[in-house]
């Protein structure tokens, strides 16, 4: 008898463990600021909510789109949301900068950034740039990148003359107003440019002498970096990939009817599909020596003012 009362306690104890493990793991919410609106970037958060990936893993995350692009980041740094997308380059200004910031995930594991010409300009080369309008929209990072493509063939800003676009990249190639744009993403801007009957051609800034790098990547707080919640986000957000890369066009489904009316056109459908061969696989893992690389040419490239920190101190595998 004695045994019996004995075990229904122990059975009675368990249950209440395992009740209270799930509510606190319910409790585990994550305000996620995306880096733009919503669009193919994204895919791996929409599909991740939509597919309850985040559920399954005991989360409970806000996906939000900013007013201003630039100030995700920046309320992650303050305490005022938990995860921010945001782009590798700009980490590590931001890291100079102070910021207490530590990358998390990866979202996009190549460059997405590109010079793009029309193709019917005839400019085959960056050597064929000598002499002709460049349009950007931020500079910084933009004007690096164009600095070291244009030194590759022997080239210096002095031989080519930049203007101010402000985001309008593909209307101004197409109205003639520059000859290339430099900035535009290589998933977008080229179908674009391809929709409007102006096809473009790209020049890719890894193959022009700036050292690859992660496009997207998702960064949380110092003092929050080390909480488990992190960890399953990435295995939500890696099952997530792994059902885009086996079922994309199914995925395609699930991703548009997040919001049909911003995402059920030609742009996203095309963008898509050219998107989908750049997800990071694991997103939780880091490569160590790539960042390491491209912290040493932000560096040489004067974007990184103070000493180069360590790499864990701003970037981990949760």
């Amino acid at each position: 008898m004695k045994n019996s009362i004995a075990g229904k306690k122990w059975l009675a104890a368990c249950a209440l463990s395992l009740l209270v493990s799930a509510q606190a793991l319910a409790e585990d919410k994550v305000t996620l600021l995306l880096d733009w609106f919503v669009n193919p970037d994204h895919a791996p958060i929409v599909i991740a909510e939509k597919k309850g990936y985040f559920a399954e893993q005991g989360l409970e995350v806000d996906i939000q789109e900013p007013a201003d692009p630039s100030m995700p980041p920046k309320l992650v740094a303050a305490g005022k949301a938990d995860m921010a997308v945001t782009y590798q380059p700009q980490l590590h200004m931001q890291i100079d900068e102070g910021l207490p910031l530590t990358r998390v995930a990866t979202l996009i594991a190549t460059p997405l950034n590109t010079l793009v010409t029309l193709k019917s300009s005839n400019i085959n080369s960056i050597a064929d740039l000598k002499g002709k309008k460049v349009g950007f929209s931020v500079g910084g990072f933009e004007d690096i990148l164009l600095k070291v493509m244009l030194k590759e063939k022997g080239l210096t800003f002095d031989d080519v003359e930049l203007v101010n676009v402000n985001w309008s990249l593909s209307p101004s190639l197409i109205t003639g107003k520059v000859d290339a744009v430099v900035g535009a993403f290589r998933n977008f801007e080229l179908n674009q440019l391809d929709i409007e009957n102006h096809p473009g051609h790209a020049f890719y800034v890894e193959e022009e002498g700036v050292p690859a790098y992660d496009e997207l990547i998702m960064v949380v707080n110092n003092k929050d970096r080390d909480h488990e919640k992190y960890r399953r986000f990435n295995v939500a957000l890696e099952k997530a990939v792994q059902y885009i890369v086996n079922h994309p066009d199914e995925a395609w489904t699930v991703f548009k009817d997040y919001k049909p009316k911003e995402l059920d056109n030609e742009l996203n459908r095309r963008a898509w599909k050219d998107t989908l061969p750049r997800f990071a696989l694991q997103p939780g893992a880091l490569g160590q020596r790539r960042y390491e690389t491209f912290a040493r040419f932000m560096q040489e490239q004067g974007l990184i003012k103070n000493k180069v920190p360590a790499l864990a101190d701003y970037a981990i595998e949760p």
